[in-house]
């Protein structure tokens, strides 16, 4: 099983399937989010958001400005104010 990721723009979606892993930029730092992890919303800072999506061992980068990420259920949703 996997995690399904959203990374929305207000302008347009950057993003959207199912990963592995996903590496954000939080407030307090940088963490990880992988299957099963515990519910928790969590500003973003300025940074490079990383995932690896199932079937590659590549992750895939994501430079945004700032914004939101909720993880719920194997649930990633990532809002960000720009990218």
């Amino acid at each position: 099983m996997s995690l399904h990721v959203s990374i929305l723009t207000p302008t347009k979606p950057l993003f959207e399937g199912e990963a592995v892993s996903v590496k954000v930029p939080g407030a307090l730092g940088s963490f990880q989010v992988l299957k099963d992890h515990a519910p928790l919303v969590s500003t973003l800072d300025t940074g490079i958001i990383e995932l690896v999506v199932v079937g590659s061992s590549v992750p895939q980068t994501f430079s945004v400005k700032g914004g939101v990420v909720e993880v719920l259920n194997n649930k990633v949703s990532i809002l960000t104010e720009g990218a």
